[in-house]
């Protein structure tokens, strides 16, 4: 998340209890890194506990996205920018790898019906 974007988001976020003077321990976790393990996870559809160490624990993330999520400000949060590379706004080609089990095919199978899998040196389907 660049510093623009985390400005946008700072304001939507609520301001810690022990800030606003009503007590309380100081928050362990920085609320932009939480920000950024959320959108993390959203990007990648991953598991809660499959996180990288990179980010806070993620029982800490949970807790905070739940506080988030109950109060109604998840959907007001800006997502990051999607990252500009060098086939940012190129149209995809329209090919694909499938993977599956390659089998060694019967004499009896026709050739037009065969292929040749390269990887495993197999003659079959």
């Amino acid at each position: 998340m660049s510093d623009a974007e985390w400005a946008v988001a700072r304001q939507l976020l609520p301001v810690p209890g022990w800030l606003r003077g009503r007590g309380g321990q100081p928050e362990a976790y920085c609320h932009r890194s939480m920000l950024d393990a959320v959108h993390y996870l959203v990007d990648n559809g991953t598991k809660w506990r499959a996180m990288p160490a990179d980010f806070p624990p993620w029982d800490r993330v949970y807790a905070f996205f739940r506080r988030w999520r109950d109060h109604g400000l998840v959907r007001g949060v800006p997502r990051p920018a999607p990252p500009q590379g060098p086939r940012a706004g190129r149209a995809g080609s329209g090919a694909g790898v499938i993977d599956s089990q390659s089998v060694k095919a019967d004499p009896a199978v026709g050739a037009d019906s065969r292929g040749f899998d390269g990887g495993k040196l197999i003659n079959g389907r």
